[in-house]
């Protein structure tokens, strides 16, 4: 599938509904806008994917609605060049969109077919993405210290692991509640040993996975 005028002309207007609902920061309306979202949807749902809605993907799990994306990406105040560790690759249109915004991109997928289909995505659009097949939960030591922490599923309390991958001065931004509601939180680390949160509105999330995850 390509990316028409029609796509585009689609897209600014989510920009526009976007704005209306309180998005702000320019850098994070710009990806939005340029992100082609109806790539990354199933063929049976591109008619929808310029709605502001979540839509389902494979094995469960769903691409979140722009709004969402929107909202987690501006709670980052992330600035070019800062190193992102996202948690729950699934479609991969969250890291496309930090890349967009400049950033160096790194992303834990715990499913293997969300994993290697999101690789398959990124390559073909240029995106520059490390990708990790693993428990996104525990983290990504290798790359640690990251400038911040995007968490794209719900999850039960705020991971020790995570929060110590943190630089200081970084940010996480996570939904923390349980699986029917979750606040979103932003944890930000001002020294080694402390850390100061900040709740924000109630969204919902499909379950995180993993070590730290809900238990099935």
């Amino acid at each position: 599938m390509k990316d028409t005028y029609k796509h585009k002309g689609q897209r600014q207007r989510l920009v526009s509904l976007l704005i209306k609902a309180g998005i702000t920061d320019t850098r994070v309306l710009k990806a939005i806008g340029k992100v082609p979202r109806h790539l990354f949807v199933e063929g049976v749902f591109a008619d929808a994917a310029y709605e502001n809605k979540a839509l389902p993907i494979k094995e469960g799990q769903t691409i979140s609605q722009p709004f969402t994306v929107a909202f987690q990406s501006q709670l980052l105040g992330a600035k070019p060049n800062m190193k992102v560790l996202e948690i729950g690759t699934g479609s991969a249109y969250q890291a496309a969109i930090l890349c967009e915004m400049g950033l160096r991109v790194f992303s834990i997928e715990i499913n293997e077919q969300l994993h290697q289909e999101a690789k398959l995505r990124l390559e073909n659009l240029s995106y520059e993405v490390q990708l990790h097949l693993a428990d996104g939960s525990i983290g990504w030591q290798r790359y640690q210290p990251y400038d911040a922490i995007l968490v794209t599923a719900a999850s039960p309390n705020i991971p020790l692991s995570l929060k110590r991958q943190l630089g200081i001065g970084g940010k996480m931004v996570i939904p923390v509640g349980n699986k029917e509601l979750q606040y979103m939180t932003v944890v930000t680390r001002l020294a080694k040993n402390e850390y100061k949160s900040q709740t924000h509105q109630a969204f919902k999330f499909v379950p995180l996975r993993g070590k730290h995850g809900f238990k099935t």
